[in-house]
């Protein structure tokens, strides 16, 4: 065969839809144009010769046990594999696939562990297409041996396994192919004959393989030849939902459906919940075909399965908030089901909220002022810029960790006084919010600003509004992990100022600090230091009043000050209720009540001590009940609601009206007598409380 015949581009052969034997003369040609050794020459001509004797129909060796078509096994020296055949044809078959003679299943290729593909291919003057490959991994930021050693094995093998030599067609297709091969491999039932055991498998060759393949996937998407976004870490593998026929074809048609709608992140969990409700169903109810025959007993059933019986990866049932999602997943298909009238459902919901196990009302633990003495100064020495920025700007936007991990690029600016301005992405609520950010915060954000300006990559379509973005918190064409950005560099923060709690999987403690806490110590600083609500749900991005109440429930300083005011021998007291309780008049029992109660007793003014015995309050006119209290940390209120009645009663004489004026000037009195008991001035120019922030009724 002629020289130019042999250097063909791969790319003009045709590929067979059955694999086969090249003619003798060729694979001779090929022998004898390497040059080298003629005893090795002659050799590989020898094994050729075999492997054509053993194998005449090249289709029976694809048929063979793959044990048998590797040849050499696991332990096994290269003078003496359990099948040499097929061991020393190797290179023989090589030269089929790189010529298009034939395409190799994936086992095969992960098998050996190891096979000459590049070179050969070199050496017939084929290029595979990884140089620019290589070039483009570089200048993303991967390292050049680690890029060349991704795209030459990547490459090779989806070229051997698909005949698809030219890299521009190569799909993300291919790559999820490869990705699927190589986790289900760690299941072939001869893999102990390749490999010690199943663990190093994945943890060695598979783990490798994987982040080959995502390199690949990742210098694919930006150079603008594949659309799927990469990922920092390749999604786990799991096997396809499978269910009877009819049940499967609601279970597809439902979660199309929701992916309309839903984030990917919420889709999972709610394919989670049927796949584990149907893996029950044909275990313990093989009779079930149809949702339709579907009875809220079963899942019940099904609901006090899953609380009691231990999972596989933790050797405990499920938690709470798993057992929430399950239930709530499963309630939901039966409802969506039912809303859209479609056929072989239940037609009704079989599960409500009141079927899921009720999770405590934890209250969000703020970091102390001492731990945060402790853990800023090393958060501000930590070497890496992403980290430190993103470490910052949770500690003063109280901003969620997804939020930061996704911030654009051009997220900062400044108000017109200067002061640091962060624009948030649209996350779990759906909003975008711009929230000011602290001086250190917005300096170690604009480091990274500046890093990334001229990054090279191609922009991500954001998964909620569509649109592109360039995200500021990208290493190597991909997004920074959470795990990287938060967790990895405050554990270490807390171990290096003895935050840390015993146990943990190394065990040298666990840091008692996480990432989120930040955000509840901003929701916490901002209660106590007087904030209105309305402020605490912008900055934290609260969709209601009652999640920015909680921060106002647990400002401890502000509490414990009102509590002593009160409730402390010789506390500065004033009302009808001030001698009882200074006198020691009222039983121990009825003080314990409310000490106890202390929090729900608050009025705009004071407190209310009315006993439960008492029954409850008829009357608005706390301001003289024989049980109403009052302490000087309300005189800001005190002065504020004397200049209303004064007003009141000013606009009550104007129009003649003369008892409204005898109420107000009533009202007034009795604040001043007040004021007077609680040695405090009737008027102060330091009040800040305003009319409006009182919210009363005037």
């Amino acid at each position: 065969m002629s020289a130019a015949a042999l250097a063909a581009s791969p790319a003009t052969i045709t590929r067979p839809s059955r694999p086969r034997h090249c003619p003798d003369v060729e694979w001779r040609a090929h022998v004898e144009a390497q040059g080298g050794n003629r005893q090795y020459r002659l050799m590989k001509l020898r094994w050729h010769r075999q492997f054509i004797d053993r194998w005449p129909e090249l289709a029976d060796w694809f048929a063979a046990p793959l044990v048998e078509r590797v040849g050499r096994l696991l332990g096994e020296s290269f003078h003496h594999p359990s099948h040499p055949v097929s061991f020393r044809a190797r290179t023989y078959l090589i030269y089929l696939g790189l010529r298009g003679y034939a395409t190799f299943d994936y086992p095969w290729l992960f098998a050996p562990g190891q096979l000459a593909i590049v070179e050969p291919a070199e050496a017939l003057g084929i290029d595979l297409g990884a140089k620019e490959l290589v070039e483009e991994a570089v200048a993303l930021g991967f390292n050049r041996n680690s890029a060349r050693q991704a795209m030459h094995w990547s490459v090779s093998r989806i070229a051997l396994h698909t005949g698809v030599f030219d890299v521009t067609a190569i799909t993300n297709d291919h790559i999820v192919e490869a990705l699927q091969a190589i986790r289900r491999f760690a299941e072939h039932p001869d893999l102990d004959r390749f490999y010690s055991s199943p663990q190093r498998y994945r943890d060695g060759a598979a783990k490798n393989w994987i982040t080959h393949l995502h390199q690949l996937q990742v210098v694919l998407y930006h150079r603008g030849q594949i659309t799927e976004q990469p990922r920092k870490l390749m999604p786990g593998w799991k096997p396809p939902l499978v269910l009877p026929p009819t049940m499967q074809a609601v279970a597809d048609k439902w979660l199309a459906a929701r992916r309309l709608t839903d984030r990917p992140a919420t889709v999972e969990k709610l394919e989670l919940a049927i796949r584990r409700f149907g893996d029950w169903l044909g275990e313990h109810h093989p009779e079930i075909e149809s949702y339709a025959d579907v009875t809220r007993d079963h899942c019940l059933a099904w609901l006090q399965h899953i609380a009691e019986e231990p999972t596989e990866r933790t050797g405990k049932p499920l938690g709470g908030v798993s057992r929430i999602q399950r239930a709530s997943g499963l309630g939901q298909l039966f409802r969506d089901t039912a809303a859209w009238q479609w056929d072989d459902v239940p037609g009704h919901s079989l599960l409500g909220p009141g079927d899921s196990p009720k999770s405590p009302i934890k209250v969000p633990r703020f970091i102390p002022d001492d731990e945060l003495d402790r853990l800023m100064p090393v958060i501000d020495e930590i070497p890496c810029p992403f980290q430190r920025a993103a470490l910052l700007v949770a500690r003063w936007s109280g901003a969620r960790r997804d939020e930061i991990r996704r911030l654009p690029i051009d997220c900062l600016d400044r108000y017109p006084d200067g002061t640091g301005r962060l624009r948030l992405p649209a996350r779990k609520t759906y909003k975008e919010r711009v929230v000011p950010l602290h001086e250190d915060a917005a300096a170690a954000l604009q480091k990274v600003i500046d890093l990334r300006r001229e990054g090279r990559e191609r922009p991500f379509t954001d998964e909620l509004t569509g649109q592109p973005v360039r995200y500021l918190f990208m290493q190597h064409g991909k997004l920074l992990s959470s795990f990287y950005l938060f967790e990895t560099p405050i554990q270490e923060a807390c171990k290096a100022v003895g935050l840390v709690r015993p146990g943990g999987r190394s065990g040298e403690g666990r840091g008692t600090v996480t990432a989120h806490r930040f955000r509840h110590t901003v929701g916490t600083q901002l209660a106590e230091r007087g904030a209105k609500l309305h402020t605490i749900m912008k900055v934290l991005g609260h969709s209601s009043v009652s999640m920015a109440l909680v921060y106002a429930q647990i400002s401890d300083q502000e509490v414990l000050r009102d509590y002593k005011a009160v409730l402390t021998p010789g506390a500065t007291i004033a009302g009808p209720a001030a001698d009882e309780l200074k006198s020691g008049a009222l039983p121990a029992e009825a003080v314990d009540w409310l000490k106890t109660n202390f929090f729900k007793t608050e009025l705009e003014l004071g407190h209310c001590l009315r006993l439960p015995q008492e029954g409850p309050c008829e009357c608005d006119l706390y301001l003289t009940c024989a049980k109403f209290v009052t302490t000087p940390a309300y005189a800001p209120r005190l002065r504020a609601r004397r200049r209303v009645e004064q007003a009141l009663a000013t606009d009550a004489a104007d129009r003649g009206w003369d008892r409204e004026v005898e109420r107000h000037h009533c009202a007034a009195k009795r604040i001043e007598k007040l004021l007077t008991d609680l040695d405090q001035p009737l008027e102060n120019a330091d009040d800040t409380l305003t009319e409006e922030r009182l919210d009363l009724d005037t």
